[in-house]
């Protein structure tokens, strides 16, 4: 967090607006009941590039998710939202934090936790520099 001294968590106890927000239905349940972790990576990769849009317009593709840490479940129909923090602009890519709250009973749930990587191309699929907006 270039600039700013505060902690992720101390950040997320702020008052703050989500890239995306959704309501998970039963259709999204894996067979334990629960919210099956690739619905949650999808809305990851969405909210990312919510947060990509806001630095440059240009056509971008996920290149890595570095690391999904699933702290806990997602129950059906929970709102979950989905809190973004642009890390790093490199000269082809942006990196995103993507942090996954539910909320239940009235509590905000940390439930999941990832870093991804997209990379601005042309329109062949070639890398070329971030422009930013």
């Amino acid at each position: 967090m270039a600039g700013n001294d505060k902690t992720r968590k101390e950040a997320a106890a702020e008052p703050r607006d989500p890239a995306i927000r959704v309501i998970l239905l039963p259709r999204d349940t894996n067979k334990h009941g629960t919210i099956f972790g690739g619905v949650i990576l999808s809305y990851i990769d969405l909210a990312g590039a919510a947060a990509v849009s806001q630095v440059t317009s240009q056509r971008i593709v996920t290149v890595a998710i570095k690391e999904v840490v699933f702290h806990a479940p997602v129950l059906v129909g929970e709102a979950v939202s989905f809190y973004t923090e642009v890390t790093r602009i490199g000269n082809t890519s942006v990196t995103v934090h993507v942090d996954v709250e539910s909320k239940r009973q009235g509590k905000r749930i940390a439930v999941t936790e990832a870093d991804i990587t997209f990379c601005c191309v042309d329109k062949d699929g070639k890398p070329v520099p971030v422009e930013r907006n």
